[in-house]
């Protein structure tokens, strides 16, 4: 592991914005309508049983990530194989990301530029980053959460002050009952953003103050999950059941709804800010975890060292993995979502959990 410590505080900074990533820009739960919000919020209780997997497993290899005590736990062989899926599993999630807030600045600010263009430079700074260390990706956290934080707060007040937000667009609350909110809680939302906290359990054995690492996760998961659940409410009430779903930035267009006096107005920097760093982090954490799993994996002295050619292999496949954007959505809904998310999230995780419980007890016995 990379000799570094991140503080209880700094982790708290980097799971939110993690959360927000890209799950504040794009349309989150929107097929249980009206609901979306309470979708959000039934995602993040599957959240947080899924953290508490992650954070047992740490406990019982508090000093390991989870590409070393797969192999403890599963044997050289096959751990070694878990763990070189796992690999590859965050390399596609960071390519797909990449392509995403490429599609989402060429479509909004740069029409003009080639995506390759724009992924390129996106990367080259994350490369750099990563490069640097978990130390550095944190405490650039620390800076994007204030930003973030005085974004968010002035984002809502302005749409308060505009009188735009309708609350009557929120009803009728569980219109078609409750069955279709959690259908879409557990095929859809659990998985994204809420079971991507998968990739902390390779930050956990960072964490200088380990008795923290609890609190402070259940605290940054409610505090996101809150916080996404009040956006998707705050895109329903101003743009209405329809709209909210046929958008591809849901938050966007409410943002370009918000008119305070007259001159106030047009304010498509806010939603150009909450992508950039949202997608900055997010994307960092993912491509710093693929960077140690590999380095764990092949045994390489300098894990930095895997940074460039890494990140040059992910600014290909990140145009390789669709098209265009609406056919990197319907992948995601016909093969990610329903098949790989949960194999790499839920199921994985939980065998080995249980193999993890009943090797201990044979030692403590």
């Amino acid at each position: 592991m990379e000799k570094a410590k991140i503080s209880a505080y700094q982790l708290f900074t980097l799971i939110l914005l993690f959360e927000f990533g890209s799950a504040l820009v794009l349309p989150l739960a929107s097929e249980a309508k009206q609901d979306a919000w309470l979708a959000i919020l039934i995602a993040m209780a599957g959240g947080f049983c899924l953290f508490f997997i992650h954070y047992a497993l740490y406990r019982y290899y508090p000093d390991l990530p989870p590409t070393e005590y797969m192999q403890i736990l599963l044997g050289s062989v096959l751990g070694k194989i878990i763990a070189f899926f796992y690999v590859l599993y965050f390399v596609y999630v960071v390519a797909t990301i990449l392509r995403v807030f490429g599609e989402m600045l060429v479509a909004i600010t740069y029409p003009d530029t080639p995506i390759f263009v724009i992924n390129t430079l996106f990367i080259l700074v994350i490369i750099y980053t990563v490069y640097k260390g978990i130390e550095v990706i944190s405490r650039t956290s620390e800076v994007l959460f204030v930003a973030m934080f005085l974004l968010l707060l002035s984002g809502l007040l302005l749409m308060m002050i505009s009188g735009i937000i309708h609350i009557e667009n929120l009803k009728p609350i569980l219109e078609e009952g409750l069955s279709p909110v959690i259908k879409t809680a557990f095929t859809d939302t659990l998985y994204f953003p809420f079971g991507q906290i998968i990739v902390f359990a390779m930050i956990f054995p960072y964490v200088k103050e380990r008795e923290k690492v609890k609190r402070t996760g259940l605290w940054a998961m409610g505090t996101s999950g809150l916080l996404l659940a009040l956006f998707a409410a705050g895109n329903i009430s101003i743009l209405g059941v329809d709209l909210t779903s046929r958008s591809l930035f849901p938050l966007l267009a409410s943002i370009q709804s918000i008119e305070v006096a007259g001159f106030l107005e047009r304010l498509d920097i806010y939603f150009i800010f909450f992508a950039m760093i949202g997608g900055f982090i997010k994307i960092s954490i993912f491509f710093y975890v693929a960077v140690m799993g590999a380095s764990h994996l092949f045994h390489v002295k300098h894990p930095s060292h895997l940074a460039y050619p890494m990140g040059i292999v992910i600014l290909f496949l990140s145009m390789a993995v669709a098209s265009n954007y609406p056919e990197y959505i319907q992948e995601w809904i016909k093969v990610e979502s329903p098949y790989i998310d949960p194999l790499f999230q839920v199921i994985i995780p939980i065998f080995l959990l249980i193999i993890a419980f009943f090797k201990n007890r044979k030692k403590a016995v």
